[in-house]
């Protein structure tokens, strides 16, 4: 994060005497060492941090080690650094909304005298909303799980509680899950966690480093605490104080867990609900299952550009930001964020959601009219938070008042539409505004507010309770107003004394140090000295003149002040009085937030429908066991909505039994990423309640979407970029269902050639025969292709791989040039050639390394796919690659491949010691051997 210069060069002084420095060096050595907690100390003016706080913040964010100071002197000096009040912001939301590192902690005091005063982590924001959301919105609602994870023979069982501060609701889920937590991943992922609470002793066993694994790979923050804090034996009793309605339903819905009661009960003690009563009755409790949402991982997050990243050169890099029209402040991101990761499973939902978006395109003056009225609409959500925490001022009442009078414009907007889906937006938003807006819900609200607020005095940008709400504050403004009138009577009464112009010559000023007072210029003092001296008490000479006063005017004058404080104080309760009011709304205000942040996320969705160059199409849903993917035309949302990109659609027909297994091979940078990446988009899209950039499209609804796209590897969690390709395809085996789509690009690149092909067939003929899920499957791999030629085998016996396909991304060299040229088209078909020596004649490689590869891959290579299954020996002449193998002996080897992948996937190798682990590797490698010997197929690889 970069600072500006300017801001480096003003650094706050650290303004501190000797002692004030003592007695602060000696509170700061009693402080408890926390590695994660950044620590500031609010100096009034600025802020400062200390010791290896200091140095981080000094090297974060300022970049250099020149703005650290030493405080103290000797042994007991230490590094701080200052910053100003707009500096200490950016660092607060960059801690708080951007890492996952820290957390964050403010202190206020003096001397030796400090005290803790807000604290916040990622997934608990809390006090610190009001410094991060003062002037940007609020785009994403942070949640905190915890996990108590519970490991037996078949598996582990896992027992989830989770938080959401903002929307206050409180969730309870248990599991069993897998070795790779791909349960747990999925379930982060859909909540948006950010931070997650493990016992303590999770970080020495080896059987947990799977769960940190997965934590690191979604961003999320491990907090530990304590085990004996896993524990749920008075959680019924909390809930029941915290969650509204009755206890019953609680009750019956937490005995139903074994494991998710002590996690949802560390929540509550490390969130500390319990110790602000206004939490009490405020939050909604609910069983979160696995099954209600499309599972998507982190990898299928990243692969198909789900999410903004800080990379991103504009908003259309993802499709967050390209989807993300919403018009509210804030509530209608909220909601796309949580849609986008919680895709629909429920084909009557998601149609309800696509009826809605199809009324919107088709009446554009519909569209446009409810947008901008929402733009109107404050963050409701948020203004409801702060009257139930009895935070809010008149402001945020008031703008809670402006939102309430843009409803009848909206209902009336929806009221004109007289199109086929007339009852879905009756049912959905009219009947709901009509209940809360009659007059014994919002308008009673609105009444209160026009009442009781000085609705005038807002054009000059003041939030004042109007005189006439209240007698007592009624006398008080008269009071105020008469005192008024007779200091202005006593100024034109003494400007004549003194025979001056009113205001022109002798002025009448209102200050702090002095209240009312008279003032002259200094040219006129000498005309009135005498009279000045003899009548009047001169308070203080300066340039701007003399300000003088008589005792009545310093009568009036404290009279006004008394009566001021008295009117100020009245105020003040007042305000309280209307805040309390306020928060009796609180359940209808929730709501409307609900129901115009939907309708704002809808209005979204038709108006980028509706607004691309192409426009988008309405999707034909079928159940996840019935119809098949059928995309024409379709494009990449995000790439056809750069400048520079002039997309050319592709077809893509995933038939059940046909081609619902796909092999696509063909140049890089020929579009295989694009294409296979295209078709998950268009899938999350879909289910969640979009059009999709096709001509036209049929989507069988998916549970999950799997994508092994462009691995990279993890220095930090010391795992290689082959090792994060297999830990990624690993989770697809274990997690994906024939419901499931599977994308995986170019698998098995990371080893050597025959590994490598080995694995990638292997896992091929698992998904095809096993998972039979939908796959787009690219590679380099050509020999791949082969598998589509046992489905044309004439012999009925051998017929045993069913609905592969082959397809390529075409590409035209000219023949006299050797010209390259890209067409990304997407044909039937397997790819009859190899381009990478093209490619790297893009790549201005020397003309000698390009003809010696071409001679080199003369030796090698032979592209004909039906090779690696042919009988013809002829054709294997001069070849190296190759060896004679036979169809029946290339099925039995591949089964054989296939059983010792198995059985090395199922080694426990994280409970073996490294030496245990080498024999077991080398017994099954012998087996394997042993076997080979029969099988030319599987020689080739050893």
């Amino acid at each position: 994060m970069d600072v500006n210069l300017k801001e480096h060069n003003k650094l706050p002084e650290l303004k501190l005497d000797a002692k004030q420095a003592q007695g602060f060096l000696s509170f700061f050595k009693t402080l408890p060492r926390d590695p994660r907690a950044v620590r500031f100390f609010d100096r009034r003016d600025y802020y400062t941090a200390h010791g290896e706080n200091a140095i981080f913040i000094a090297t974060t964010y300022y970049h250099t080690t020149t703005a650290l100071r030493q405080l103290g002197s000797g042994s007991d000096a230490i590094s701080s650094v200052s910053a100003s009040r707009n500096m200490f912001e950016t660092i607060a939301r960059d801690l708080l909304l951007d890492r996952t590192d820290h957390t964050l902690e403010l202190y206020e005091g003096s001397g030796s005298n400090w005290r803790l005063v807000k604290s916040g982590s990622p997934g608990n924001l809390g006090s610190f909303e009001d410094i991060l959301f003062a002037n940007n919105e609020m785009q994403d609602s942070p949640v905190i799980v915890a996990l108590s994870p519970n490991f037996r023979e078949n598996g582990c069982t896992v027992g989830m509680g989770y938080v959401d501060l903002t929307k206050r609701v409180l969730g309870l889920a248990e599991f069993l899950d897998d070795s790779h937590f791909t349960n747990v991943e999925s379930a982060l992922v859909a909540l948006g966690c950010k931070e997650c609470l493990l016992p303590t002793d999770s970080a020495k066993s080896s059987e947990f480093k799977p769960l940190h694994d997965a934590l690191s790979r979604c961003g999320v923050m491990l907090t530990e605490r304590k085990k004996t804090e896993f524990k749920g034996r008075d959680l019924v009793q909390d809930l029941g104080r915290l969650v509204k309605g009755s206890i019953e339903p609680v009750r019956d819905l937490v005995s139903g867990f074994e494991f998710a009661t002590g996690a949802l009960g560390s929540l509550l003690s490390y969130s500390e609900l319990l110790t602000d009563e206004s939490n009490y009755g405020s939050y909604s409790i609910r069983q979160y299952s696995l099954h209600s949402y499309m599972r998507l991982d982190s990898a299928a997050i990243r692969a198909l550009n789900v999410m903004e990243s800080k990379t991103d050169a504009n908003k259309n890099f993802s499709l967050f930001g390209l989807m993300n029209r919403t018009c509210t402040a804030g509530m209608g991101k909220r909601l796309l964020h949580m849609w986008l990761k919680q895709p629909l499973l429920d084909v009557t939902e998601i149609n309800s959601r696509l009826d809605l978006v199809q009324a919107f395109v088709e009446d554009t003056a519909l569209r446009q009219d409810l947008r901008q009225h929402l733009k109107r609409i404050s963050d409701i959500e948020r203004l409801v938070r702060y009257v139930d925490k009895r935070r809010a001022s008149l402001q945020h009442i008031v703008k809670l008042y402006q939102s309430s009078i843009r409803l009848p414009y909206i209902r009336s907007a929806l009221e004109r539409y007289d199109g086929q889906f007339l009852s879905i937006i009756k049912q959905r938003y009219l009947d709901p505004l009509e209940d809360l807006t009659d007059d014994n819900h919002l308008n009673k609200f609105i009444n209160l507010v026009e009442a009781a607020v000085d609705l005038d005095q807002l054009e000059n940008g003041e939030y004042m309770i109007s005189s006439a709400y209240d007698p007592k504050l009624c006398e008080l403004k008269d009071g105020q107003q008469s005192l008024e009138q007779q200091i202005h009577n006593l100024h034109r009464q003494t400007a004549n004394e003194l025979d001056l112009a009113v205001d022109k010559a002798l002025k009448l000023d209102k200050g702090t140090q002095f209240g009312h007072v008279f003032r002259i210029t200094k040219k006129e003092e000498p005309k009135i000295r005498k009279k000045l001296n003899t009548h009047f008490i001169v308070l203080e000479t300066r340039k701007d003149g003399v300000k003088f006063t008589n005792t009545k005017l310093k009568k009036l004058g404290d009279q006004y002040q008394k009566i001021l404080e008295e009117y100020k104080n009245c105020q003040k309760e007042l305000v309280t009085r209307v805040v309390q009011t306020a928060a009796t709304f609180s359940e209808i205000f929730e709501s409307i937030a609900v129901l115009l942040s939907e309708l704002d996320v809808l209005l979204s969705f038709s108006d980028l429908a509706a607004s691309c160059p192409t426009p988008y199409t309405r999707p034909d849903i079928t159940p996840s066991d019935a119809g098949d993917i059928v995309l024409e035309g379709s494009r990449h949302p995000c790439v056809e909505a750069q400048d520079w990109v002039n997309f050319i659609p592709n077809d893509c027909r995933l038939v059940r039994g046909k081609s619902w297994f796909q092999i696509i091979t063909g140049p890089n940078m020929g579009g295989k990423s694009t294409f296979i990446r295209q078709v998950g988009v268009s899938i999350l899209m879909a289910q969640v309640g979009s059009f999709v950039p096709c001509d036209k499209a049929c989507i069988s609804v998916r549970d999950c979407i799997f994508a092994r796209v462009g691995a990279g590897d993890c220095q930090l969690r010391g795992v290689s970029t082959f090792m994060q390709e297999m830990l990624e395809t690993a989770s697809i085996l274990k997690g994906a269902t024939d419901k499931s789509l599977i994308i995986i690009d170019e698998l098995g690149r990371g080893t050597s050639t025959y590994d490598g092909f080995g694995l990638a067939w292997a896992i091929c003929e698992h998904l095809v025969e096993v998972i039979k899920a939908p796959t787009l499957f690219a590679t380099h791999f050509h020999e791949l292709t082969a598998l589509a030629h046992e489905n044309a085998n004439d012999d009925p016996s051998l017929k045993k791989i069913v609905g592969v396909d082959n397809y390529h991304v075409s590409a035209h060299i000219d023949s006299s040039s050797r010209k390259l040229t890209m067409l990304y088209k997407v044909e039937p078909g397997a790819c009859d050639q190899s381009f990478g020596i093209h490619v790297a004649e893009f790549a201005n490689f020397p003309e000698s390394v390009i003809n010696l590869a071409r001679e080199k891959a003369a030796e090698l290579e032979n592209f004909s796919p039906v090779t690696v299954i042919s009988n013809d020996a002829k054709e294997e002449v001069g070849s190296k690659r190759k060896r004679e193998c036979d169809p029946e002996d290339t099925s039995r080897g591949a089964t054989r491949a296939h059983q010792f992948l198995k059985e090395f996937s199922e080694l426990p190798l994280e409970k073996m010691d490294f030496k245990e682990a080498l024999e077991q590797v080398r017994r099954l490698k012998n087996d394997l051997e042993k076997d080979a010997v029969n099988s030319l197929w599987l020689q080739q690889f050893l």
